[in-house]
């Protein structure tokens, strides 16, 4: 299958809020004589591409000659084998490659292999490399905001071109700013398109544009944030986690039931890459489905105990069960053919091999590697020679002790690593000073805790005789675990297809288990619809913590309401239902059961959210300028198989400003047609409906929250149907949430006022009430006077106590 970077469709016509559109203006065409129109050969376009590898992750940027344009892709993960990078180049082509200097031993192999393909097609790619300085975050974050972009005006200060290069280029995404920074320090070097040109014009870089390759779905990091696909809480003990995060209450945390390291990272991989290839997705579907039938369950968890095994290479007896038991599992499955294939003989040799060798036991004893007997002749006579060393040691100090100054009670020859063979006698009363320790006939060496230790010629013999046993020994395991590695190296393809394969089956048996639990049910795939059909979803977070859920539908395919308007109270579960769409979409799109009874899944090619704000420290924006950078994102990216949810846009500036971004947004992709995008709007603005802002059409539909009066009480029903909310019904939700109920009927009372056009009047309750505590006041203080007191001063009391309160009370 082809994979094509795709980039964000293009808003019509130029202006600050289009951040991808191109900018020239059309020439035109030159009449050659004899009226035949000449057509100026366009010159070859040049694709210069920037990447950086940090961590596991991507950061990928390429400036296209042949508009003008740079295209980046956020922060994505990728293999050790860099296979996403080589995806990318296969697509594109670029003419060069430019990185840091500083890569790790990943990136270097990868450019090398790169740099020596001299038969690639059409041409080996230029490799540049750069100084890392010229990478740094902060570095490239100022030469971005800084950069002279035609399509901004010349007119916007400095703070105004922050917020919208903001809602462009997604500055959290850390190495994507600094390969685009990389990027625009290499254009400006080497000219790229102006060569010719005098130096004070700057190559040209007519617009932005997110790309993605076809296959893959673009979700952004906000969407997984606001979704809770991934969500990391501080752990209580910051020294049981290296990162000293965990995973809080999340998608991937209760789908995570992988027994072995690599299972784990291949879920998280596959979350991250989330995919329209339909031969995959059903792949997938069919291990869980098998391993969902009740006769299949015994055969399922004895799996997954054997992949809690495979931690290392001395395991891969557990892989050879593996092997064992997908012989006898359907082999129409592509999974069980696979493992039955590529668990070959191969990885018995291995197993066999590193059983016979290596003493396991005693390795884990001496923290160090050490065979087995009888594996080496000569380690085996050496070890002897050292296990029997304590007796014949005893001899030697014995005789060593006859030859000794009768003062000297005791002694004993010990054997020290490194240093060899010493005599040991303990410490005399008279040996106070250096020079006591000396003993003709011996060498000093040293004093520890009381004992003196020397070089004798007996020592001195044995050293020559046997030699430094323990390093020898050492030495020569160590040759042999070369030759051991050396031996499994050589088949380490096949160690690597049976991780690879091991893993896979591990993240499938762990979402088949959480589909058995959770009662989930597997998706269908229909290229032929749009958007998607679910037939009493569940929110698979929600339905989690709450007592009881009540499921909902959803069908947004076709033509017919492609823009859901759903209104309610607040508390009634727009939100919720908005996420549970998005979540039961993703799930679909990894390959997962998903929490419904019925799923059917057509070509979504990208998620977009506005749900929740996501603070940003570095840029300094506001609450509601991080909401219109989301709402831009979808704006400018979105297509007519995007999935768009939106849930109360406009509320964090003037109601009126709000609702007249909020109905701007819409009638902009209601304009667009049969190419609308799939979108769901949870909002409290009833005059949106109320006042008809939304063209009349099949186009828009709208859903509300049932829900039911009962006296004073609102009975939530959270049952999604056709309609319109009559009411917010915000002051329920105050008392619930306790407020005085004073304020409540004030606030009820100005709302009814302002909703009928009526002046809102003042509470004269309240005027009268503070009236009179102002009275009882000044009375109080009257009274307090002692009028017999010749200094009171009655004149200055009323001036500055009787008149001002008189003024206040009046």
């Amino acid at each position: 299958m082809a994979f094509r970077a795709t980039p964000g469709r293009t808003p019509p016509g130029p202006g600050p809020g289009v951040p991808s559109a191109s900018f020239s203006s059309p020439q035109p065409a030159m009449a050659a004589p004899g009226g035949i129109e000449e057509e100026d050969e366009e010159e070859p376009a040049e694709i210069h591409l920037c990447v950086l590898w940090s961590s596991g992750y991507l950061g990928i940027a390429y400036y296209d000659t042949s508009d003008s344009t740079i295209h980046f892709m956020p922060d994505a993960p990728d293999h050790e084998s860099l296979k996403l990078l080589q995806r990318v180049l296969d697509e594109i082509n670029p003419q060069s490659v430019v990185t840091s200097a500083k890569q790790d031993e990943a990136m270097t192999q990868f450019l090398g292999k790169l740099a020596s393909q001299e038969h690639r097609e059409p041409k080996r790619p230029e490799i540049i490399l750069l100084p890392s300085v010229d990478f740094g975050p902060e570095i490239s974050k100022q030469r971005l905001l800084s950069g002279n972009y035609s399509f901004i005006s010349e007119s916007m200060t400095a703070t105004e071109k922050i917020l919208f290069l903001s809602s462009i280029i997604p500055f959290d995404c850390v190495l994507t700013v600094r390969a685009l920074g990389g990027l625009l320090k290499f254009l400006s070097r080497r000219r790229v398109g102006v060569e010719l040109e005098d130096y004070s014009v700057g190559v040209p870089i007519l617009g932005f544009k997110k790309f993605v390759l076809t296959h893959l779905v673009s979700i952004d990091q906000d969407t997984y944030s606001v979704l809770q696909i991934f969500k990391s809480e501080s752990h209580p003990s910051v020294y049981k986690v290296a990162s000293g995060l965990k995973e809080g209450l999340s998608l991937f945390g209760i789908l995570n039931r992988c027994r072995c390291r690599w299972g784990q990272k291949l879920l998280r991989l596959w979350f991250t890459r989330p995919t329209r290839e339909l031969r995959e997705l059903n792949s997938r579907l069919d291990v869980i489905e098998f391993f969902l039938m009740p006769q299949n369950l015994d055969m399922a968890q004895m799996m997954h105990r054997l992949l809690s095994h495979i931690k290392n290479v001395p395991t891969v007896y557990s892989a050879l069960g593996l092997r064992d038991a997908c012989r006898s599992l359907p082999q129409s499955i592509q999974l069980f053919r696979d493992i039955t294939q590529e668990f070959s003989d191969d990885l018995h040799h291995i197993a066999s091999l590193i059983g016979k060798v290596v003493d396991f036991e005693e390795s884990l004893a001496e923290n160090r590697f050490t065979v087995l007997p009888n594996i080496d002749p000569e380690i085996d006579a050496k070890k002897r020679r050292l296990m029997g060393l304590p007796s014949f040691l005893t001899e030697v100090a014995q005789k060593e002790l006859e030859n000794l100054d009768s003062c000297i009670p005791s002694c004993s020859v010990i054997y020290i690593p490194l240093i060899g063979f010493l005599l040991s006698i303990p410490r005399l009363s008279f040996m106070v000073e250096a020079s006591d320790f000396e003993i003709e006939g011996l060498d000093f060496m040293f004093l520890s805790e009381d004992k003196l230790h020397y070089r004798s010629a007996r020592t001195k013999e044995l050293d020559a005789l046997l030699g430094d046993l323990h390093c020898e020994i050492r030495d020569q395991e160590m040759l042999l675990m070369h030759q051991l590695q050396c031996q499994v190296l050589a088949r380490a393809p096949v160690l690597t297809r049976v991780l690879d394969l091991a893993s896979r089956l591990d993240v499938l048996l762990a979402l088949a288990s959480a589909a058995r639990d959770y009662g989930y049910s597997r998706p269908h795939y229909s290229p032929c619809i749009q958007g998607v059909r679910i037939k009493n979803g569940r929110h698979p977070l929600m339905e989690l913590c709450a007592r009881t859920f009540v499921p909902n539908s959803t069908d947004c395919g076709g033509d017919q309401g492609r823009v859901k308007v759903i209104t309610g109270p607040n508390s009634s579960g727009k939100s919720i239902y908005l996420k549970q769409v998005g979540l039961i979409t993703f799930m679909a799109l990894v390959g997962s059961f998903v929490p419904a009874e019925e799923a059917e899944i057509g070509v979504i090619d990208a998620i977009f959210t506005r749900i929740h704000s996501c603070e940003s420290i570095s840029l300094g924006l506001s609450t509601f300028m991080i909401d219109l950078n989301q709402v831009a994102k979808a704006v400018n990216n979105a297509t007519e198989h995007s999935l768009v949810l939106i849930d109360e846009f406009g509320k964090g500036t003037n109601s009126v400003d709000g609702l007249a971004l909020l109905t701007a947004v819409l009638r902009h992709w209601l304009a667009l047609g049969p190419s609308c995008p799939h979108i769901f709007v949870a909002t409290n603005f009833l005059s949106l409906v109320q006042l008809q802002l939304l063209p009349q059409g099949p186009l828009v539909q709208y859903l509300t929250m049932e829900t039911c009066e009962d006296g004073n009480d609102l009975v939530f029903f959270y049952q999604l149907c056709h309609g319109v909310a009559s009411a917010s019904h915000a002051s329920y939700t105050a008392a619930q949430a306790g407020l005085p109920d004073p304020l409540i009927a004030r606030g009820k009372e100005v709302s009814d006022s302002i909703r009928s056009g009526k002046p809102v009047k003042p509470m004269h309750e309240l005027v009268r009430r503070t009236q009179m505590e102002n009275c009882q006041a000044l009375v109080d203080k009257f009274l307090k006077l002692d009028l017999e007191d010749p200094s009171l001063d009655l004149d200055i009391f009323i001036s500055q106590e009787v008149l001002p309160a008189a003024t206040t009370i009046l």
